[in-house]
């Protein structure tokens, strides 16, 4: 008879014949629940910073690598295009709702020339 670490009834039948494979059993860390996972991760944090081998970032830092990350997103042109797409939309819908919201219909209705007519 074989035994399994992963706790459950791995490939039991429910009620209606069907297999279901079920998870295994979380260990450790895993299975605290998010607030005693808190606790700890924050007395580690602590310890670091008494001891002095924290990583703290200078605005500096945090600027270059905001960067790196921006150029890094930015090569993924089409997403970049779908961003500008949603942006335009919104834009687009919100200078809608401004001019029914004022009362104009028609071609003035979205100008973006601030409300010049021809």
């Amino acid at each position: 008879m074989a035994t399994s670490k992963e706790g459950g009834n791995k490939g039991a039948a429910d009620a209606g014949g069907s297999v279901q494979k079920s998870q295994p059993a979380k260990r450790g860390f895993a299975a605290m629940d998010q607030n005693q996972q808190r606790q700890i991760a924050s007395k580690g944090g602590q310890a670091a910073h008494q001891k002095g081998t924290a990583h703290e970032f200078d605005s500096e830092e945090a600027r270059r690598a905001g960067q790196k990350g921006g150029e890094v997103v930015s090569r993924n042109r089409a997403h970049m295009a779908d961003i500008g797409r949603k942006g335009g939309e919104s834009r687009q819908s919100a200078n809608r709702a401004a001019a029914a919201a004022a009362g104009k219909t028609g071609p003035q209705a979205g100008n973006r020339q601030g409300g010049k007519e021809q």
